[in-house]
């Protein structure tokens, strides 16, 4: 059993980590690609649309733009991609995009997820310390009925990860220092961030956040205090 003594806050990475994003995403664009008469796959719809993810947060990390919350980064890169597929902008209302981008907070939790973080806040304070804006965020937890105690991220330090602040104004936020908090990730380079400030690392594989055919955070790639294939063994390894 692993032994994290001296963690009193665990901040969970939610796109991929927490929740399917892939398969939520396609259930939400199907029907409007197909209203709109657009030929793409909803499942490389959503590959694309999250594609621009990291672009559209880079701009802000970098200091090109000024810091927006992710729901208006999403909304942007949704018109992006349907301009790539030749979409009538003249026959879709603004109030349809608007619709769509709220799939990002419709999405539904990994099987294991609720029950592994429902035990993990037994011994843990447990929270999103996502990129995701505390409002979405919030809604995506009434949606999957996650037992967040807390949500920060980036809209509580005003930029991405995996810049510091991301990580370090959460946990303070919190009241631990870096030393007392654990990042849990299905991602090595926000681990790796994490790991760089002095917090503790619990990498959790998910092999097919990007489909059958991903290629990239199939295992970890440092040596993470923990690592373990779902939630609930996370919770197994941390004595939960």
């Amino acid at each position: 059993m692993a032994k994290l003594e001296d963690v009193r806050f665990l901040g969970f990475d939610v796109f991929g980590t927490v929740v399917d994003w892939r398969s939520g995403v396609a259930r939400a664009a199907d029907p409007f690609l197909r209203r709109h008469g657009l030929k793409v796959d909803p499942l490389e719809f959503a590959d694309q649309w999250r594609a621009l993810y990291q672009p559209s947060m880079q701009r802000v990390r970098c200091g090109e733009r000024p810091f927006v919350t992710l729901d208006v980064l999403n909304r942007e890169s949704l018109e992006t991609v349907l301009a790539r597929h030749g979409a009538d902008f003249g026959a879709i209302g603004g109030s349809e995009l608007d619709e769509l981008n709220t799939a990002w907070e419709q999405l539904d939790p990994w099987p294991d997820a609720v029950e592994g973080l429902t035990r993990l806040k037994r011994r843990f304070a447990i929270g999103a310390l996502s990129n995701g804006h505390i409002a979405g965020m919030l809604r995506l937890a009434k949606y999957g009925s996650l037992p967040w105690d807390v949500i920060v991220g980036a809209e509580i330090a005003g930029t991405y990860k995996p810049q510091p602040q991301a990580y370090l104004k959460s946990v303070n936020a919190v009241g631990v220092a870096p030393g007392q908090a654990g990042m849990v990730a299905a991602h090595n380079g926000d681990l790796a961030a994490a790991r760089a400030l002095g917090m503790k690392t619990v990498f959790v594989r998910r092999s097919t956040e990007h489909g059958a055919q991903q290629t990239t955070d199939l295992g970890p790639e440092q040596g993470w205090d923990v690592v373990v294939d779902s939630l609930t063994e996370a919770a197994q390894a941390l004595g939960c």
